[in-house]
């Protein structure tokens, strides 16, 4: 005879087994239906800057930041398709108290382990784009677009070292761009301005970083040219406690202009200073410097009554000196920011606009393609720095320089140079 009860119990059972396939079904379709769209994720782009913002350097980088974040929120975080992410990553430490070798490298690697980045905004410091370039070279390559190096090695060969600059190729393949002059015009043309300011007699210090030693090279080759008698050359201690030997050494030797190639974060404020403690007087012995000293900060390591006359170079043209759209650019940031951008501010929105142009002219989310983008640019106007393009080793073919001097503890225009 049948078992009229156990049969209805394994209808029961086989009814509940359904009825939990049914379920988990149910809450996989749910979970599908509640994930986040691929589409969203796949469409994110992060463009990335690696600069000091640690140190004295941060009143510099803070406007260079907040230029680039100008440029990204004009087109309001997006581009076609695509969402735009703006990271601001620090390549400085509070131990090294400006950028640090480590920080820097490890910001290379962590951009290139990010398969959303597509953009690298940096450096600041040319020694960190010696470190960065081969690393983000050797993936896709990642493109940079630096809004301040101006070191020559980076991009022109027999301006700089033994293998300058294909060294930092490995891919054979360019990535590297910079929307600022570089040194080989720069150093020059402080030469030559020494030279109209009637100086004969010159000492040239520098901080032996890849910045500063390349540009004091520069100025000192040209300053032969121009027949200027160089008493001396070479390169500091940045960690000295002062420079008071060194400074009556060079007032022993009667210069009419001592020229530093260095930047703030190397005691350039000290080394004035102590300039100014032996009986060198700015307007008696000339101080000048390049655009690495052309910061607030300077100003505030040296102190506003030693720093009065010292001249500054500066790649393009100085704040006080805009004019159409780079002026209303100005009047913009003052109200975004309520506060001054220093120089270089104006290149961080450029070189976000350079970004952000690349990516909508490639059109995809590949690394290679926005490089290419990138290398193509031609006859930019789509900033404020005028039309301009990166010739073949990723150059801006503006040339503008002018210099500046230090009055009343604000840098102010003095003349176009290189004209």
């Amino acid at each position: 005879m049948q078992d009229i009860t156990s049969s209805g119990g394994e209808e029961r059972m086989k009814s509940k087994i359904l009825l939990s396939i049914l379920l988990v079904a149910l809450l996989a379709v749910i979970a599908v239906a509640c994930a986040p769209a691929g589409p969203a994720a796949t469409n994110e782009i992060k463009i990335v800057s690696s600069l000091p913002r640690t140190g004295s350097s941060k009143g510099q980088t803070d406007t260079v930041v907040n230029g680039i974040k100008m440029a990204v929120d004009e087109a309001n975080g997006k581009v076609g398709n695509f969402t735009i992410t703006y990271l601001d990553w620090d390549d400085a430490t509070a131990a090294a108290g400006k950028w640090d070798p480590a920080q820097e490298t490890e910001n290379a690697n962590k951009a290139v382990a990010d398969k959303d980045v597509m953009v690298y905004i940096g450096t600041f410091n040319s020694g960190a784009a010696k470190l960065s370039i081969p690393i983000l070279n050797a993936a896709g390559p990642l493109v940079m677009v630096s809004p301040a190096n101006t070191y020559p090695g980076l991009t022109k060969p027999g301006k700089g070292e033994a293998g300058e600059p294909d060294k930092y190729y490995p891919s054979k393949v360019r990535n590297y761009t910079r929307v600022v002059p570089a040194d080989d015009i720069q150093g020059a043309v402080g030469a030559q301005w020494a030279k109209q300011l009637k100086a004969t007699k010159v000492y040239i210090l520098d901080d032996q970083e890849t910045y500063g030693k390349g540009i004091a090279d520069v100025f000192e080759a040209e300053a032969k040219k121009q027949g200027l008698t160089v008493l001396g050359h070479e390169g500091i201690d940045a960690k000295a406690a002062d420079y008071k030997a060194l400074m009556t050494k060079v007032k022993g030797l009667n210069p009419d202009l001592i020229y530093f190639g260095g930047i703030t974060q190397n005691n350039a404020g000290q080394l004035l200073k102590d300039k100014i403690n032996v009986g060198m007087a700015n307007d008696k012995v000339i101080f000048m410097g390049p655009d690495g000293i052309y910061e607030d900060a300077f100003i505030d390591a040296a102190g506003k009554a030693n720093v009065e006359g010292v001249l500054v170079t500066f790649g393009g043209v100085t704040v006080d000196q805009y004019t159409g759209k780079a002026k209303d650019w100005l009047a913009a940031y003052k109200k975004k920011f309520n506060a001054d951008p220093e120089v270089y501010a104006i290149y961080g929105y450029e070189a976000g606009k350079v970004a952000l142009d690349a990516i909508a002219r490639a059109g995809t989310k590949d690394r290679k393609a926005i490089r290419d983008a990138v290398f193509a640019t031609k006859d930019f106007d789509k900033g404020v720095l005028g039309k301009w393009s990166f010739d073949a080793n990723g150059d801006t073919t503006i040339l503008t320089m002018s210099g500046s001097s230090i009055k009343g503890g604000k840098f102010v225009f003095s003349t176009l140079l290189g004209q």
